[in-house]
């Protein structure tokens, strides 16, 4: 497993920096995705906050994005345990929703974001029990 090819640290502003290139590693596979546990994070350039996670051998294509940048008031609590998972601490680690497009707009998962850890590239998914986080939430929906 190598660490992202431009390394993710805060801005001046305090904020993340966007990860451009990392490969992630899942202890498990993401519902849907079996038996796949092994992709690439690419930032998709021009798209502020969005990447695409494509499995190793490009058979699989996910799209995800960091919901700070398509989300107002989304601060889910990540734990100390949730971290633990993949061995990361609060500054190493990115979290980013799946969205899915549809001829109905753009849907993201607010309810399972995927933590990755920028410095190792191993990642997890954590389903949050709260249902105030929905599953399919359009981007831009009033």
């Amino acid at each position: 497993m190598t660490t992202a090819t431009t390394t993710a640290t805060k801005t001046a502003a305090g904020t993340p920096a966007e990860v451009t290139d990392l490969d992630v590693e899942f202890a498990a596979s993401l519902p849907g995705l079996g038996p796949f546990t092994a992709f690439r994070l690419v930032r998709i350039e021009g798209a502020e906050g969005l990447y695409a996670l494509r499995s190793t051998g490009d058979e699989v294509r996910v799209f995800l994005v960091d919901p700070s940048t398509v989300v107002a008031d989304y601060h889910p609590r990540i734990t100390a345990g949730m971290r633990a998972e993949i061995g990361a601490d609060e500054d190493a680690v990115r979290m980013l929703v799946v969205a899915n497009p549809s001829e109905e707009g753009v849907f993201v998962n607010l309810r399972a974001p995927i933590l990755v850890n920028e410095r190792t590239g191993a990642a997890t998914q954590i389903i949050f029990e709260d249902t105030s986080y929905p599953l399919r939430a359009q981007l831009g929906a009033a």
